[in-house]
């Protein structure tokens, strides 16, 4: 069954509205501070550009009108529009994100430890799973139109279960929430985590460890 065009429209303009209002990153005290990435001061954050250098371009981001190459191991394209590519969001406390999936493309269990996630699939169909501190398993199949909700720090992922290709679109309660996906950063770290640790975390051979590592080119 087809699906009408405002059936996607209101959960994407949805999440515009409500990531403002749970903004985590701390608020502005100006109108906008956009972000001077050249600078070399270090804070938490980044500085905002002179008033004098900013332009109409700072505040618009057109990366989302552009569809990705989803032909990767794990079938999967994510463009971000956080502050790193799009400087008018500095000290705004929001991002968003485009995913889009091959069919059986995975975005692999991974964190994000700065922001609660807001994600509305609008084609194909997603198996969307998350897991407690408790390790709490859930799980739900989301499609077109629907909304997920993966709170601040906890591991989750999104898997393309339908026949074609999915896309969905992520709002974040910060301008960098930044990603932590489990399997690289364990077994592709730099340099490299101990096989001695991981070996006793996973209650495996080693050789299993140097496998899987060698998968992740380590």
């Amino acid at each position: 069954m087809a699906t009408s065009p405002s059936s996607v429209f209101y959960p994407v303009l949805f999440l515009f509205l409500v990531a403002p209002c749970y903004a985590a990153d701390p608020d502005p005290l100006q109108d906008f501070c956009v972000a001077d990435l050249n600078s070399s001061a270090s804070v938490n954050g980044f500085p905002c550009k002179p008033s004098s250098e900013v332009t109409s371009s700072d505040f618009f981001f057109d990366g989302f009108t552009k569809e990705g190459n989803v032909s990767n191991v794990f079938g999967l394209r994510v463009t971000s529009a956080n502050v790193l590519s799009f400087p008018g969001l500095n000290t705004l406390g929001m991002s968003m994100n485009r995913v889009e999936f091959a069919p059986g493309g995975l975005n692999s269990p991974h964190s994000h430890p700065r922001a609660t996630e807001l994600g509305v699939v609008v084609q194909g169909k997603l198996l969307v799973g998350l897991v407690t501190t408790s390790n709490v398993f859930y799980s739900k199949e989301v499609g077109p139109g629907e909304l997920f909700v993966i709170p601040r720090g906890l591991v989750h992922f999104q898997r393309n279960i339908g026949e074609g290709k999915a896309l969905s679109f992520t709002a974040f309660n910060s301008q960098l929430p930044g990603a932590v996906f489990t399997a690289p950063t364990l077994f592709a770290a730099t340099p490299t985590v101990p096989n001695e640790v991981l070996t006793q975390a996973f209650q495996v051979d080693e050789n299993v460890v140097n496998q899987i590592k060698s998968k992740f080119g380590t």
